[in-house]
């Protein structure tokens, strides 16, 4: 299998991937409170777990490679937990206008910014244009949960889609990362059923702390959480990657 991270990968074979195209990932997560059985890095490692799986998937047909992943983004919201980072929307524009910047000026032009936190979706369909006019090249954006939106739905029980700290980030947690749950609080990690601002159908939006919708810091239902569930929708949701990247967007 060739290698498919970028910072696993020498300049010079960087270089022979740009000369024949090759597809870059950007993978961006957050570091944010995920209740008292995960740790803050979930939307982080997940986004890069699915993109290596994505790119390796993907690198059948083409030329793909995964830059290191971007692990802060807009977590404002949970900010009273403690144990989160978060940026300013500014600050975000900055970084990935700089991270996308140097990918072109390494000699690439087809790349897809992969999110993996619900808190970074709306900004970040925002940020993809001005990126695109800024770069004077076409910046494609994907969730990968928005990807995967129909094997996630029909391997979850409780819900329809990720929530936070769920029974769909706890199982894919279980798959990928295992050592990191405590398990010893499972049955504390649970709380109301929420839908992401980004996908909701409510004619008014307001921001509200995360801390006045859950006590537990948990949306959703992780005590139904399973590996095998999570190796379901990693699968699912690098396999929908994967094929948005072989589809070309960026051809239109």
């Amino acid at each position: 299998m060739s290698e498919v991270e970028w910072n696993r990968l020498t300049a010079t074979e960087l270089r022979a991937l740009a000369a024949r195209d090759a597809v870059v990932l950007v993978p961006i997560g957050a570091t944010e409170q995920h209740g008292p059985h995960l740790p803050t890095g979930v939307d982080d490692f997940l986004a890069a777990e699915v993109c290596r799986r994505a790119a390796v998937l993907a690198a059948r047909h083409t030329r793909v490679v995964v830059t290191p992943s971007i692990p802060t983004g807009l977590s404002e919201h949970h900010m009273a937990f403690g144990g989160t980072l978060t940026l300013s929307l500014p600050t975000l524009h900055a970084l990935l206008r700089d991270i996308c910047r140097s990918v072109i000026r390494a000699g690439f032009s087809r790349i897809l910014i992969v999110n993996g936190h619900g808190g970074n979706m709306t900004a970040l369909n925002a940020l993809t244009t001005e990126l695109t006019t800024e770069l004077s090249t076409p910046i494609a954006f994907a969730s990968y949960f928005g990807a995967g939106r129909e094997v996630v739905r029909r391997t979850l029980e409780t819900q329809d889609g990720l929530m936070h700290a769920c029974e769909g980030e706890t199982s894919m947690m279980m798959a990928a990362h295992p050592d990191l749950i405590r398990t010893e609080f499972l049955t504390e990690a649970h709380g109301p059923r929420i839908t992401l601002p980004a996908e909701s159908t409510d004619p008014v939006y307001m921001a509200v702390p995360f801390d006045r919708i859950t006590e537990s810091g948990v949306a959703g239902d992780a005590r139904v959480a399973s590996a095998e569930k999570g190796e379901r929708m990693l699968s699912g949701c690098a396999s929908a990657l994967a094929d948005i990247v072989v589809r070309d967007p960026w051809a239109r």
